[in-house]
């Protein structure tokens, strides 16, 4: 029954953890054509997805039982595996492997995400305090009324 339990887990959180990726190429691809639309809808998916998979890993570090105390998750789960049948080990164990492969692949995408929109950032503000040295970094609509300094801030009008 634990072992039913486990790969279902594991087979879920790989599964999310591919359309976090899928959804993270959608970001990168919005950000290199430059469309704005829904992006924050994009950021807020991701944000709900990256919950989901935080319970589905609580939920399966449930099932192992500590040996030791201070045993990490990934101990914890090998010490579980360890008495199952050569099959069913290995069946769990190759899950659990492309699971935190795919895992390690989205995060330094998303490392990589990040840094690029923190770089834009850093360049738009650069741009706008040399450019406008009066405005002290202030980011202000065609209305007058100022603009916060996020992602909806670099949509720039088409003149100056």
């Amino acid at each position: 029954m634990e072992f039913e339990r486990c790969r279902d887990i594991l087979l879920r959180e790989s599964e999310l953890v591919k359309k976090m990726g899928g959804l993270q190429n959608t970001i990168h691809n919005a950000i290199v054509s430059r469309d704005w639309t829904d992006f924050e809808g994009h950021f807020n998916a991701l944000g709900e997805m990256q919950s989901e998979l935080a319970a589905l890993e609580s939920e399966r570090e449930r099932i192992f039982p500590a040996s030791r105390e201070g045993d990490d998750a990934s101990s914890r789960f090998y010490a579980f595996a360890a008495r199952l049948t050569e099959d069913k080990r290995k069946e769990l164990t190759d899950a659990y492997r492309s699971l935190k492969i795919e895992a390690l692949k989205v995060r330094s995408a998303g490392e990589t995400l990040m840094g690029y929109i923190a770089g834009a950032r850093a360049t738009m503000a650069g741009f706008f305090e040399a450019a406008f040295p009066a405005k002290k970094g202030q980011t202000y609509s065609p209305y007058g009324g100022k603009v916060s300094h996020d992602m909806r801030s670099m949509v720039l009008n088409k003149r100056f």
